[in-house]
């Protein structure tokens, strides 16, 4: 009988879970260490698109979130006072892409990503560093403070700061500040009935979507000093800048507490890396390609990382015969496709952010005309990135239109 190999997870977010399901599913043996104490992630929801889906159906997944799907009818992109200046459909994007957008709370996701591995697999309150990459002829080492442990692959999804990261690309230059800020709540808002929308302010932006739970979820950013905060709360600095923007935002943040509202400076990896592993290590998520969230496709990357990272190691592909053979066709497929993505995304976020009056009045203005003329403008803007499949199948289960299989 074959020995089984082993990896280990630095990081058990959505990208390191992800990457820890789809190794067990390949008869890895796998351990995911997360620093926190719980799993219970840090922040609100998080928006999955088709191509996220599709490699979540790899792991058998992708039909239990589709069934999330809260968006029907109209969306689209507004300004501060409700006028829209774009509209789209969920309809249209499943037809464009092939499946539907799905909001949900971060923790349902971890929920149905931890479901899929034994117990005692995940180990919360174990803080890990690489201490040896290992290569070809040599596993890897991890320390914990319950001791080493050696795997033939270490997956690091140890975030936007990742320690493995700077210890495996030292002189890399790391993070930079974006230039804004964001804060997000998740939260009961009784009685509220309206479309999702973005809306495009001077130099703000908020969002405004319901989720399947009947709870809404809300989202701003603004152009701030890097660790600005509120000198009262956080809601209070909400209330100053966005309180008199159009319905539902006044009711949102009426029903929201001080204490609902998350706020982050918003940091990304500008310089790409020069590659996606080392020795026998390879970087998920943000702690490869760390971009702004004007795409959405911060978590929908990681979980297509984690995915293609697990068949580049399934044995027996054509990809190679070893650990190093498989990170290598990583790098390969991933650091192209990703760093396209963050650059695409930096892009957005300086049209939407734009602070210049001029400047905002043509935005708007041909946003507006070309959304009459073409009305799926907006939508073009994801080609290339929401209808990406994984390299091989199982996807697109039965939720999904067979052609788009």
């Amino acid at each position: 009988m074959a020995q089984s190999r082993r990896a280990v997870v630095i990081g058990g977010g959505i990208g390191g879970l992800t990457a820890a399901a789809a190794l067990h599913r390949g008869g890895w043996d796998v351990t995911v260490l997360e620093r926190a104490r719980s799993l219970e992630p840090v922040g609100a929801a998080i928006s999955l698109a088709p191509n996220s889906l599709r490699a979540l159906d790899v792991i058998g997944l992708g039909d239990e979130i589709r069934d999330l799907a809260a968006w029907q009818g109209d969306g689209g992109l507004r300004t501060p006072s409700g006028r829209w200046l774009s509209r789209t459909d969920a309809d249209a994007v499943a037809r464009r892409f092939g499946g539907p957008l799905v909001l949900l709370h971060r923790a349902t996701l971890v929920n149905s990503l931890a479901a899929g591995l034994p117990a005692e697999a995940v180990r919360p309150g174990a803080a890990a560093v690489v201490a040896d990459p290992g290569d070809a002829d040599r596993p890897a080492r991890v320390s914990t403070a319950d001791g080493d442990l050696e795997a033939d692959l270490v997956v690091a999804a140890d975030g936007i700061q990742s320690a493995v990261r700077r210890a495996l690309f030292p002189d890399h230059p790391g993070t930079v500040y974006s230039g804004f800020t964001t804060w997000r709540v998740v939260i009961p808002v009784p009685g509220a009935e309206f479309a999702s929308h973005e809306t495009w302010g001077r130099g703000r932006i908020w969002g405004s979507h319901p989720l399947k739970d009947g709870r809404v979820y809300a989202y701003a950013a603004a152009r701030t000093p890097s660790g600005e905060r509120a000198p009262d709360d956080e809601k209070a600095e909400l209330l100053r800048r966005y309180g008199d923007w159009h319905d539902p935002i006044p009711a949102i943040l009426a029903a929201a507490r001080p204490e609902d509202v998350l706020r982050h400076d918003v940091h990304l990896i500008a310089e790409p890396l020069p590659a996606y592993h080392l020795g026998r290590v390879a970087l998920v998520g943000d702690a490869a390609h760390a971009m702004p969230p004007t795409l959405g496709q911060g978590g929908n990357q990681a979980i297509e990382d984690a995915v293609v990272l697990a068949l580049t190691q399934a044995p027996g592909q054509a990809r190679g015969n070893s650990v190093g053979d498989g990170l290598a066709a990583y790098t390969a497929e991933r650091l192209p496709r990703t760093t396209a993505i963050a650059r695409q995304a930096v892009k957005i976020g300086r049209l939407n952010m734009m602070t210049g009056r001029a400047g905002i009045a043509v935005r708007n203005t041909t946003i507006a005309a070309l959304s009459k003329a073409a009305p799926l403008l907006f939508l073009r803007g994801f080609d290339g990135i929401a209808n990406w499949r994984p390299p091989q199948p199982p996807y697109a289960a039965g939720k999904t239109p067979a052609g788009n299989r």
